[in-house]
């Protein structure tokens, strides 16, 4: 029986995944073996001991301590695409508030009084409100995952001349992506190019203030910014710069800020990106899914700290085993595996960064003593045996 905390609500039709002869879940567990979650800040929580796997029904995991959880063994779960199409079509909602002004319009009609002259005042005040289409004009993607792609290709139907920047954009991504949508060289060359620019990259060391000072030299005057990304993907001294000067027409954003609150040129939205129920079930029906294969059978896909690894059971038991990446810990793994006469049926063995993690079935059942003797191996951040 494995006992699951979930500290967000998750969507019910997710949890009736797990199996009530095998699973228990609950929000308050004193010794759970997985965390899930969607929002919940779990940075300077106390983490049980006796976690093996954290999954959130979500893309991003600026809100779990990962790397904390790395030194463990312990991989993190993400939904990434599962929210994609909420996320796009919230970003085609943002141009078009943008290019239509329809912010403004419609806090215009939303002062009007029953006593009013209506069609009077309307007819005369329309003026203020004349936007531009989307049609014809260009859009500047950064990061083409799951919800770029599907950003760039909606933008393109639209009539939107497309330019896309990922360098390290996946052969998944590359077909799901119209032949249409043009690649560019660099940032500078999108950002020069482009009438919307928008972000659809992970918040990290190196996305940090992408769009930062420099950036306003490059972009045209009145350019709209769009950030459904994170927050900090902008940085808010060249978004006030940018703003003040005109350099940046509109900030479209799904994260407000107290300094951007009653700015005509910013659209704020209440971190909407995800809130619909289709995109809350996908991702609690995903990462579900991919909890219980890990645990169940030690299956990895779709961690943000782990590699992926899958391998079909075999033998009687199975180990896994999360170590730290260096030379000839596979060699320890079969010398103590030799020491206890164990037969190895089948291994699969993936590294990713400074972890690497192996799945051993064996011949015969793996006893606590054996598991302990691997765990005494220097570098083994974590092992387990699977019946």
């Amino acid at each position: 029986m494995f006992a699951i905390q979930t500290l967000n609500n998750i969507s019910r039709n997710g949890l009736d995944r797990l199996p009530a002869n095998l699973y228990s879940v609950a929000n308050d567990v004193a010794e759970p073996d997985a965390i899930l979650l969607r929002s919940a800040d779990m940075h300077g929580k106390p983490l049980a001991a006796s976690i093996k796997a954290v999954a959130r029904a979500g893309a991003g995991t600026n809100n779990i301590p990962v790397a904390e959880f790395s030194k463990r063994g312990v991989p993190v779960f993400n939904a990434p695409g599962a929210n994609a199409n909420a996320v796009k079509e919230l970003v085609v909602a943002g141009m078009l508030i943008a290019a239509r002004n329809l912010d403004s319009a419609l806090a215009f009609v939303g002062g009007l009084h029953a006593g009013d002259d209506l069609h009077h005042k309307v007819e005369a005040e329309k003026k203020r409100f004349v936007g531009s289409e989307l049609a014809g004009k260009t859009l500047g993607v950064v990061g083409l995952g799951a919800i770029g792609v599907k950003v760039a290709n909606a933008a393109h139907a639209l009539g939107m001349r497309v330019l896309g920047f990922d360098p390290h954009m996946t052969v998944d991504g590359a077909w799901a992506l119209s032949a249409d949508v043009a690649k560019a060289g660099s940032l500078n060359e999108l950002y020069a190019a482009s009438d919307y620019i928008t972000f659809h990259v992970p918040l990290n060391d190196a996305t940090r203030g992408v769009f930062g000072a420099a950036s306003l030299d490059v972009v045209r005057p009145g350019t709209v910014v769009l950030n459904f990304a994170r927050e900090g993907i902008v940085d808010q001294a060249t978004l006030a710069a940018g703003l003040a000067s005109g350099r940046i027409g509109r900030y479209v954003t799904d994260f407000p800020s107290a300094d951007l609150v009653g700015n005509a040129r910013v659209i704020g939205l209440p971190h909407l990106g995800a809130s619909t129920g289709e995109a809350e079930e996908n991702c609690a029906l995903m990462v579900v899914d991919q909890l219980r294969e890990f645990l169940e059978n030690g299956n990895v896909h779709n961690s943000v700290n782990f590699p992926s690894v899958r391998m079909a059971r075999a033998g009687k038991a199975r180990l896994c085993v999360a170590n730290s990446n260096r030379p000839n810990m596979i060699g320890q793994l079969s010398h103590v595996l030799g020491e206890a006469g164990v037969n190895i049926a089948q291994m699969r063995n993936a590294s990713r960064g400074d972890i690497a993690y192996t799945l051993i079935d064996l011949d015969s059942a793996a006893s606590d003593a054996l598991v302990a003797a691997i765990g005494k191996i220097d570098g083994i951040l974590s092992v387990r045996a699977i019946a």
